[in-house]
């Protein structure tokens, strides 16, 4: 149905909404379509419009979407039972999605960083990044401040305690310090391998999980190349062989669909030369249940030490 929106009232496309929700637009349709929500208007032209209160439930489901419901148990419910929820699984003792269990500690420096965050002041941010960095090195940085602070952020942020342009601007100050460190580090030995592409597909814009998977990579001596996000599926192939890649990686976040991810995953096998690994990073149960044949998939960051290491015994 065509409504003229409340000039008063915030309204979203389907663009906007799929980021700042980080919820894919197809499952936005899907949802409307199975559950009766999110129920957006039309303009003129028939585009869906969604209202600010839409939106705010959108990312309460998001965070528990996260933690492991399932769309069909909570996409429906009231907004008033998604936060009782929500503040069930703050103090249960769910493990994070990103399988790093943050320690007493941690959980310290992440809510130390997240009150920094609120100054709003990206140098004094980069500062303390920059020390963290320098007092644990680049991989436990990424793995025991970074992950957790994330995962942080992400929950303060669905529960209304930071706003959308906090998050951003955390990521923002956090690739730039990640950038300058792996700068700093010392570069891979002439002939190092494997040799890695990384890169994401095209409609993935979600480059902070590549950059920490590539940190992954070149603390462990790998040769790597990153071509940042949305590279076309040809352009991949055709950079693998310029690099003489032993590996692609690919990076999906929360917000891809996992069945075009795996869609999209069989077709880059089939182009890449048979003896090139192609290597995917996904938070999703789903594809990793389902298995794409000769693509390793990986869960979490963590695994990714073990993998080059079973790479560099069977080469």
């Amino acid at each position: 149905m065509t409504v003229s929106p409340n000039a008063n009232q915030i309204m979203l496309n389907i663009t906007a909404v799929e980021r700042d929700t980080r919820i894919g637009k197809d499952a936005l349709r899907v949802w409307e379509r199975r559950y009766g929500f999110p129920q957006p208007v039309r303009d003129a032209n028939g585009e869906r419009l969604y209202p600010a209160d839409q939106v705010e439930k959108l990312r309460v489901i998001k965070r528990l979407l996260d933690a492991g419901h399932r769309p069909g148990r909570i996409v429906a419910l009231e907004l008033s039972e998604l936060h009782r929820m929500g503040e069930e699984l703050r103090d249960s003792d769910v493990p994070m999605s990103t399988g790093a269990r943050a320690s007493a500690h941690q959980t310290t420096e992440t809510r130390d960083i997240i009150d920094l965050l609120k100054t709003h002041d990206p140098a004094q941010i980069r500062r303390r990044f920059s020390q963290t960095i320098m007092r644990t090195g680049l991989a436990p940085f990424v793995l025991n401040v970074a992950l957790p602070l994330m995962h942080e952020i992400g929950e303060a942020w669905a529960s209304g305690e930071l706003h959308i342009f906090e998050e951003h601007l955390c990521s923002e100050v956090l690739e730039t310090s990640l950038r300058s460190a792996m700068a700093a580090a010392p570069e891979a030995a002439a002939g190092s391998r494997p040799r890695v592409l990384l890169s994401t597909f095209p409609g993935e814009s979600h480059s902070l999980g590549l950059l920490m998977a590539e940190v992954m990579f070149q603390v462990d001596g790998c040769a790597c190349m990153s071509l940042g996000a949305q590279t076309p599926l040809q352009d991949l192939v055709n950079a693998s062989r310029a690099h003489r890649a032993d590996i692609v990686a690919v990076s999906f976040s929360a917000a891809s669909n996992p069945g075009q991810a795996a869609e999209g995953l069989g077709e880059l096998r089939s182009l890449l030369d048979p003896d090139i690994e192609l290597w995917a990073g996904s938070p999703h149960t789903l594809l990793h249940r389902r298995g794409v044949p000769d693509v390793t998939l990986l869960a979490s960051l963590e695994q990714i030490p073990m993998e080059i290491q079973r790479w560099r015994a069977c080469h």
